[in-house]
């Protein structure tokens, strides 16, 4: 046993030299066990020890051997496989087990005085086994004890595989080194598993810095509105209807850099998208789509809407202040709400989640109201009847627009203009009402005077101007 041990190439430094020093100690325990067993001196009692220096280095020699032959023991089992290790950790149990069954049986029946010493101290006797019965249940529970320990040892670390197995089953191993113990086919094991454990933990780094990356291209908002938590779990035609906000903005002049080389056109354009999606994801929204000069936006509510447009509208002041010997980009946006599909569009080999709905398409129109009478932010009649009452800010009614049989009454936000072109549109927003409302009704000479009057408080009210000329053409 200890032979094929030696001969591990494998072994240990420190082992050798335990083998080496265990050997120098066998060798004089064996001469000196003589001395060990002549001071033990059979009586009628049992055994009295008379010691003397040569028994005392024998015994010292004795002590020091059978440590080191244990420590050397322990470490060859700790070497072997678990059935190995079971067996030849069993072994001299086992041997000593039956041996001193043996003994204990036979002692009675030997002659001299060791043997008689021996009765004595036991108090066993050929005439009553009363008391050798009771020493072989005492010998043999432990044995069982020293066996079952054995047995508890050298298979714990199975309970700990299982544990960790389950875990990582589960994904839930949080230690970076996963540790087992046992022998050394344990430790083969423990490499397994770390292999495992780190396997996964680089799937799981890839798997999250895809997440990150889907994210820049498919908002985890659009996940959160179908009811998926990643791009893999998109099917096509699977669709969500939800209450939403629908917002368009437009750049206006953001492709105006003609004499930019192509690279700070680029720049230039990312200049200002890197202002306004942060604003948009920071108000709870996100964006479907990027669309040249526009950027489609979709919002949970109106008034996540609208905030987001007045920090989007400053931000623009700001950025177009700062950038003094570049092209000015000035803001449009169109805002509604309604029932808005969230699903995904495409074929097998590439699949886009977007959003389909009339609130989407609707926005177009609006834009087009917009760009007409000159209006940075107009919003339809749903948004406003969407906003919680507390919700304050300044608006005007600029009139409605016609979509398949219905009207959508627009109007719009003042708040997004400088604090005294705010002003004095808020000062003629109630007669420019009055004459949107009489010109809605045909009634356009009575409209012109309005407008007219609108004018003289704001002269530079391109809406006001607007209608001003369209009732001028319906009274020719």
């Amino acid at each position: 046993m200890f032979f094929s041990f030696a001969k591990n190439k494998g072994m240990k430094k420190s082992t050798k030299i335990l083998l080496i020093i265990y050997i120098i100690f066998l060798i004089p325990s064996l001469i000196f066990g003589k001395y060990l067993f002549s001071a033990l001196k059979p009586t009628d009692a049992g055994f009295s020890y008379d010691f003397n220096v040569n028994s005392i280095i024998a015994l010292v020699l004795n002590a020091i051997a059978t440590i080191l032959g244990t420590i050397l023991y322990f470490r060859f089992i700790n070497s072997l496989a678990v059935d190995k290790a079971i067996f030849f950790s069993s072994l001299p149990l086992i041997i000593v087990y039956g041996v001193a069954i043996f003994l204990l049986a036979q002692l009675p029946s030997y002659k001299g005085e060791v043997a008689q010493s021996a009765v004595s101290l036991l108090n066993v006797s050929a005439e009553n086994n009363y008391n050798t019965i009771l020493w072989a249940i005492l010998i043999t529970l432990i044995f069982m004890l020293m066996l079952f320990f054995n047995f508890f040892v050298l298979c714990k670390p199975v309970g700990r595989v299982e544990k960790i197995v389950d875990r990582l089953g589960d994904g839930k191993v949080k230690e970076e080194k996963i540790k087992v113990g046992g022998g050394k086919q344990f430790h083969s094991i423990e490499h397994g598993l770390n292999k495992i454990n780190n396997n996964y933990r680089e799937k799981d780094k890839t798997l999250k810095a895809f997440k990150i990356e889907s994210e820049k291209y498919i908002p985890k908002q659009f996940f959160r509105f179908l009811g998926k938590n990643n791009i893999s779990q998109l099917e096509l035609g699977h669709q969500v209807k939800k209450q939403a906000t629908t917002m368009l903005i437009k750049l206006i002049g953001i492709s105006n850099g003609t004499h930019m080389s192509l690279e700070e056109n680029f720049q230039f354009v990312n200049s200002y998208v890197n202002v306004v999606s942060p604003l948009i994801r920071k108000f709870g929204g996100f964006i479907d789509k990027y669309l040249g000069e526009g950027i489609l936006a979709v919002f949970s509510s109106s008034q996540d809407a609208l905030d987001c447009i007045h920090a989007v509208s400053r931000a623009i002041f700001i950025k177009n202040r700062q950038a003094k010997s570049l092209p000015n980009v000035e803001l449009r946006a169109s805002i509604s709400s309604g029932e808005v599909s969230f699903g995904v569009i495409g074929d097998d080999q590439r699949k886009i989640p977007t959003i389909v709905s009339e609130t989407a398409s609707n926005l177009e129109r609006i834009d087009d109201i917009a760009k007409l009478i000159g209006a940075r932010v107009l919003f339809s009649k749903t948004v406003l009847d969407s906003l919680p009452l507390h919700y304050k800010f300044a608006y005007r009614n600029v009139g409605y627009i016609s979509i398949e049989q219905n009207q959508i009454i627009i109007f719009e936000d003042l708040d997004v203009y400088h604090k005294d072109q705010a002003r004095s549109l808020i000062k003629s927003r109630s007669i420019l009402e009055k004459g949107v409302m009489l010109y809605s009704n045909g009634d356009y000479e009575n409209a012109l005077t309005y407008f007219e009057e609108a004018l003289k408080i704001n002269s530079s009210d391109k809406c006001a101007y607007v209608y001003f000329n369209k009732c001028k053409d319906k009274l020719s």
